[in-house]
């Protein structure tokens, strides 16, 4: 009980708030005096020890607590726990003045040029003094001699806060002066972005965090994942921190809080959240009506979290100390956001009569302040004596993550342009007053021309201000966000041969292609140099994708080891956790597994060791449902495999509509870096494998692979012979032809992808036997491959080079006869590539919702089987004059097709 404001006294006070339904005080203070007795005697430890033992028994005996499960509006930390502070409080109050200015000079210049620039002031404002006491004290850039950008601390910064960070990169001499002039401009200048995006900034920001609540859960699986890498003895990150800037409106986000209790049932005490409390979001009050920093506290320390909460500046260390009746407590207790926001926005004297005025004992505290006094009294989060002691108990705390819970005012120092306003999000920009009043109040030597003009402003090199800054820095290791750009040392991939011999020359073996898939990554972990680089992950379908095998040979990672012993123990396949393990399996988790997949493919550049992840998951619940975390491992330039398991609209059969992916392949198309593959055979899944494990850890090219793979048994014939080094090229462009069955020209070219190849092929040999119409098959495993060559090969004409034909123009170029593509997904798949076919092109997919049934009945109703594909390309023919349309009609009469059913009519 000795953790509010200011020690014993001020909780005895409270305690007087709250004993009005005592029955018997007499035995009440007799058990308090036993319990100060043993603090003052024995110590808190002991104390500590008895209270949770007597709330243990209170629970046991059918009691409840009736206890809130929140501590008083006030500061975690007392007074009189507060350490000293270490750093000179005068030279970093002028740094912060020059931050704060050239922050604010930056946007403000931005906008007065270019009016739909925007941009963001107020968010700093009053995150300033939360970021300068962790780069000033706390944020590490790594050991002595180590390279910059690895072996430090990890900081996930507050994105809106961004212009801070480029002006404290500006005074450190990283960014230039002309960088700061083209904030928002990155076209034809040195431009800087609006948030950190490592894929615009690659040797700045480290970490995405634009997109509200990805940061929270990847700096929680990032925190998870340094444990990981330590406890494999793969890289030492004892001591390391993991430091996640995020506002109290970011925390509505499911993403924000949904992987807290993972944080704290692995004890991840190299995780600190600060929460930067302004109390608004974009448009109000975070909680108008209620206490958001009440409501985190019960959230976070109910998943298990250490909790400090800094809500008050030592300006309110006297008022709590004169405070004997704990009238601040009881009227911070009835105190709403709404007006807390309010009482932000208005000077001393509104404050004196609405807060102060509210009875006369609080009145009488007032009453020996002026209204100057009262306007300066600051809130913890911009206090940075408050901020150090709550920083430095983080780092002390063990065996828990912390969250930091700081209250402050959302545009501080903007006086009434902005301070505590609604509109104060939306401020851009700042007329004369508002710009002499802020440099006034933060007393920065600046002139009224210079204001004026918003000239950015930098002390000397050699002035004392300066030389504190980069003692600072230099004391901590180097200077941060920087990032390493490529892996100091990759990786050696091994021969194909050694673990895809069998895909090779399959043989016409039955497999899936994701047993295939399976089957090369378990090969690949028993290499000496790569196997212990690779990170197999799942969500929890591990045995469903025919992974169990790999619980045995390599682990699931658990910090505990295994505790229990498992039910499966006498089977071979049992589950095995282990402290060592390699496997991270998520449970049901899509967020959190790629999160995990995120901080593995981004390893090479956080940690300068690569790695080599392969995410297995349901393919419908990726780019679906967590396409947004996975456009940031893009932004982040990651590297790595997500398989996309279970694959197509018609593969899966009876899990149905919720399961069935039609859409991944559209999606995946609009990531630059991200290499996406259909493969229908194991040899082409092996050849975009090896040709990723290349590209990635032995080239390291910024790009990640997407490969689909279905869970259907079929004959897998062995890689064509011939011409082993074209064959590979048609894979790994998008398309390749299979061996030619019959010496007759074909008359008609098919295309197919994935799950419906094996329709095109059965369609080819109907054709051949049913109406003696010869066809060529071409696998196609990848149109989004094909569609940026022949998007590219279009731009390059255009500036002169019109020597260039798109691949797939040039392949088909010297076939005869129309084209139809059939797919498992929908039809806008391959209608990415139609520009570059050169004739007549049909194509078919899997438009609509799914259904459950068998996968013969889900193709026929999709129509995309082989009666279907063979009624196209007769029609195709039909309108090239090349047979009688009526043919087409006897084939939908002998194949039973009528428009009346599929999934064409059943959508409508």
């Amino acid at each position: 009980m000795t953790n509010l404001y200011s020690g014993g006294e001020q909780m005895r006070s409270l305690g007087r708030v709250i004993e009005q339904n005592d029955s018997d005080p007499e035995e009440t203070r007799e058990w308090i005096d036993a319990l100060d007795g043993v603090i003052a005697q024995v110590g808190k430890d002991r104390a500590q020890y008895l209270f949770d033992r007597l709330a243990a028994h209170v629970l046991s005996v059918g009691m409840e607590s009736s206890r809130a499960r929140i501590t008083p509006y006030v500061n975690t930390i007392p007074l009189d726990q507060q350490p000293r502070y270490p750093g000179n409080l005068e030279l970093e109050e002028r740094l912060a003045a020059a931050l704060r200015w050239n922050a604010l000079a930056m946007v403000v210049r931005a906008n007065k040029a270019y009016g739909e620039l925007g941009g963001h002031i107020a968010s700093y404002a009053s995150a300033a003094d939360l970021f300068e006491v962790g780069f000033n004290h706390f944020f590490r850039a790594g050991a002595p001699g180590a390279a910059e950008g690895t072996g430090g601390d990890l900081v996930y910064f507050q994105p809106h806060s961004s212009p801070g960070v480029y002006a404290r990169a500006y005074l450190e001499g990283f960014l230039s002066e002309e960088n700061l002039q083209h904030y928002r401009r990155e076209i034809g200048g040195p431009g800087l972005c609006s948030y950190p995006h490592p894929w615009l900034m690659p040797d700045f920001w480290q970490f995405p965090t634009g997109s509200m609540g990805i940061g929270p859960i990847n700096s929680i699986y990032q925190a998870r994942f340094m444990r990981y890498l330590q406890n494999r003895g793969l890289k030492h990150t004892e001591g390391r921190k993991v430091w996640g800037f995020f506002g109290d409106g970011e925390m509505d986000e499911p993403e924000s809080t949904g992987a807290l209790s993972l944080a704290a049932r692995e004890g991840l005490d190299n995780l600190v959240f600060v929460i930067n409390c302004n109390l608004q979001r974009l448009d109000g009050p975070v909680r108008s009506n209620g206490r958001i920093i009440d409501e985190l506290e019960a959230h976070f320390a109910g998943a298990g979290w250490n909790v400090i909460k800094v809500i008050w500046g030592s300006d309110w260390d006297a008022l709590f100390e004169r405070d004997r009746a704990g009238e601040l407590v009881r009227a911070f207790a009835h105190t709403v956001d709404g007006q807390f926001q309010t009482f932000s926005a208005n000077d001393g004297a509104y404050n004196r009569e609405r807060f102060f005025g509210q009875n006369p004992e609080l009145a009488a505290l007032a009453a020996q302040l002026s209204d100057d006094d009262i306007d300066r009294l600051r809130r913890g989060g911009h206090d940075v004596r408050k901020l150090h002691a709550a920083y430095a108990k983080a780092l002390a705390h063990r065996g828990q993550p912390t969250v930091i819970l700081a209250k402050t005012m959302k545009g501080f120092g903007m006086g009434t342009a902005g301070q505590g306003r609604m509109t104060t999000h939306q401020q851009k920009k700042l007329d004369f007053d508002d710009l002499k009043a802020f440099r006034d109040r933060f007393r920065l030597p600046l002139s009224d021309d210079d204001v004026e003009q918003l000239r950015f402003y930098k002390p000397a090199a050699d002035s004392p201000e300066m030389q504190y800054l980069h003692a600072r820095r230099a004391a901590l290791g180097g200077y941060l966000p920087r990032r390493r750009k490529v892996a100091s040392k990759g990786l050696t991939v091994p021969s194909m041969q050694t673990w895809g011999q069998f895909a090779l020359e399959a043989g016409d073996r039955e497999m899936s292609t994701t047993m295939a898939l399976v089957r090369m990554l378990t090969a690949l972990l028993k290499d000496g140099e790569i196997g212990p680089r690779v990170v197999p992950i799942v969500a929890d379908e591990a045995r469903t994708f025919g992974m169990a095998n790999m619980f045995r040979q390599v682990g699931i990672y658990s910090p505990l080891g295994q505790l229990y012993e498992p039910e499966d123990l006498g089977s071979m396949l049992y589950y095995r956790e282990d402290t060592k393990g390699q496997i991270l399996e998520e449970g049901i988790s899509e967020a959190g597994a790629v999160s995990s997949w995120v901080a593995a493919a981004t390893s090479y550049s956080v940690h300068d060791l690569p790695l080599l992840p392969f995410y297995i998951y349901y393919s419908m619940f990726g780019f679906q449902r967590i396409g947004d975390l996975i456009w940031a491992a893009a932004d982040q330039r990651a590297r790595g495999f997500l398989i996309g398991a279970t694959s197509g609209k018609t593969t899966l059969g009876g899990e149905g509509l919720q399961h069935q992916d039609g859409t991944s392949h559209l999606a995946a198309s609009t990531i630059p870096n991200c290499r996406a593959y259909d493969p229908a055979f194991a040899y082409e899944v092996a050849a975009i494998v090896d040709e990723g494990m290349r590209e990635m850890v032995e080239h390291q090219h910024d790009v990640f692979y997407y490969v689909t793979v279905m869970n259907e048994n079929y004959a897998q014939p062995s890689a064509p012979q011939g011409n082993p080094q074209a064959l590979r090229e048609g894979i790994l462009k998008g398309i390749h032809r299979l061996p030619v069955e019959s010496e007759e020209a074909p008359r008609v070219q098919l295309l197919g992808s994935g799950a419906i190849l094996g329709e095109v092929i059965a369609a080819q040999r109907m054709l051949k036997d049913d109406w003696g119409i010869t066809a060529a098959v071409w696998s196609v495993t990848s149109f989004t491959e094909l569609q940026r060559d022949g998007m590219a090969t279009e731009r390059a004409a255009r500036f002169g080079e019109a020597s260039r034909v798109p691949y797939l123009t040039a392949v088909l170029d010297a076939s005869a006869g129309p084209v139809v593509a059939a797919t498992d997904y929908v039809r806008a798949v391959p209608e990415l590539v139609r520009a570059y076919v050169p004739r007549r092109y049909v194509t078919l997919g899997t438009d609509g919702f799914g259904r459950s049934d068998t996968r013969q009945a889900l193709r026929e109703f999709f129509e995309v089987d082989r009666a279907s594909i063979v009624i196209a390309a007769l029609k195709a023919l039909a309108d090239e004059g090349e047979v009688e349309l009526a043919l087409a009609g006897e084939a939908r009469q002998r194949y039973g097709k009528d428009i009346a059913g599929g999934a064409a009519s059943w959508e409508r």
